[in-house]
C-alpha cells in the first residue's frame, strides 16, 4: 500500500450557488521514497490538496490515508498529534521566528511537544549539519540568505522523523541558484533519507527534481508524468517537457 492515498477526495467552500469545487474527485497516492511535484494554474486545487493530505482541512468527500490510516477517523487531538510526528510542513516564507537562532528554530517542534531541550538542540544541530549549515547553527533569519534560512526549514520539518514530507512552493522566494539547491536537497530527503516528498510548484525547472508530477486543473487531475533525470542536462530536458504539459 502507498505511504500516502487519497480516494476521490474532494473539497466544496460554501454551499448552494455560491459553492467553489476546489478539489473534485482526486485520488493519488505517494510512496515512501518519492519526490512529487503538483502544478496547475492558480486557483486549481494544489494548495487545497496539501492542506487535506498535512490534515489541516477535512474534506467534503473522500478519504486521506496516512501509513494505512484514514485521517477522517482521527480525533482533533489525534490528528494534530499526528502533524506534530508525522509530517513535516516546509513552506514558502520560511516561517522561522526572528529572535531565535537556526539552532532554536529547527528545535521548535521537539520543544512544542515537550521533549527536552537539549536533546532537542542536539537532533537539531544534527539535522542542521546534514542540510549544510553546520557553521551557521548560532545565527539568526536576519543573518542567513534566503536559501540558508529555507535549509533551517528543511531541517525543522525533518526534525521529528517524519514519514512524510509537504512542501508549499518551497523554491518560491528564492533565487534560481539557492531553488536549485533546495529542490536538489529535497531530492536528497526523498532518495537518501526516506521520506515521502510531496512539492507545489509552479517552476518547471524545479518539477523537474521530481520523481511524478502532478497536473490539476480545475479541481482535477488532468495528467500524470513519470521522469528519470538523473543529471542536469535530463533535467533540462525534463522542464521543457513540462512547459509543453502546460500550456
Amino acid at each position: 500500500m502507498p505511504l500516502v492515498q487519497t480516494e476521490k477526495l474532494t473539497k466544496i467552500y460554501g454551499h448552494g450557488e455560491t459553492a467553489v469545487v476546489a478539489l473534485d474527485h482526486v485520488s493519488m497516492s505517494v510512496e515512501t521514497g518519492e519526490l512529487v511535484a503538483v502544478m496547475g494554474p492558480s486557483g486549481c486545487g494544489k494548495s487545497t490538496l496539501l492542506h487535506l493530505l498535512g490534515g489541516l482541512d477535512r474534506p467534503t468527500e473522500g478519504s486521506v490515508l496516512i501509513d494505512g490510516k484514514s485521517l477522517a477517523s482521527l480525533s482533533d487531538d489525534a490528528l494534530a498529534q499526528l502533524r506534530r510526528r508525522k509530517i513535516g510542513f516546509i513552506f514558502q516564507f520560511f516561517n522561522l521566528m526572528p529572535i531565535l537562532n537556526a539552532v532554536d528554530n529547527a528545535a521548535l517542534p521537539l520543544l512544542l511537544d515537550g521533549k527536552n531541550s537539549t536533546q532537542a538542540k542536539q537532533q537539531a544541530t544534527e539535522w542542521l549539519q546534514k542540510v549544510g549549515l553546520g557553521t551557521r547553527l548560532n545565527n539568526r533569519p536576519d543573518e542567513l540568505s534566503a536559501g540558508q534560512q529555507q535549509r533551517v526549514a528543511v531541517a525543522r520539518a525533518l526534525l521529528t522523523n517524519p514519514i512524510l514530507v509537504l512542501a508549499d512552493e518551497p523554491t518560491g522566494n528564492l533565487d534560481s541558484r539557492a531553488a536549485d539547491e533546495i529542490a536538489a536537497l529535497l531530492h536528497q530527503v526523498a532518495k537518501e533519507w526516506g521520506h515521502a516528498v510531496l512539492m507545489v510548484t509552479h517552476d518547471p525547472r524545479i518539477a523537474a527534481y521530481a520523481d511524478r508530477i502532478i497536473f490539476l486543473k480545475d479541481g482535477t487531475i488532468v495528467n500524470q508524468t513519470n521522469l528519470e533525470a538523473r543529471n542536469a542536462s535530463e533535467r533540462a530536458s525534463a522542464a521543457d517537457r513540462v512547459r509543453a504539459a502546460l500550456q
